[in-house]
């Protein structure tokens, strides 16, 4: 018995995170989302130099600046 579909649905191309260029997203590239082994490197590297931030929360206007309570 043959089977015309195939074990795996079909890649699709997605923007690489770090130059917009396009990426297989698929298991054939060992580096997605990214295009290639630079372009993870380069990610890897803000990462590690903390350039991904998530903003800080707006001190509490009843908390003194350093956010410690008042006993």
């Amino acid at each position: 018995m043959t089977s015309d579909t195939t074990p795996f649905p079909a890649s699709k191309q997605v923007a690489c995170p770090t130059c917009g260029g396009p990426s297989l997203y698929s298991a054939a590239n060992p580096y997605r989302p990214f295009c290639s082994r630079r372009c993870r490197d380069i990610d890897l590297g803000a990462w590690a130099a903390e350039e991904f931030r998530v903003p800080d929360a707006e001190p509490d206007a009843g908390l003194p600046p350093d956010g410690d309570q008042a006993s």
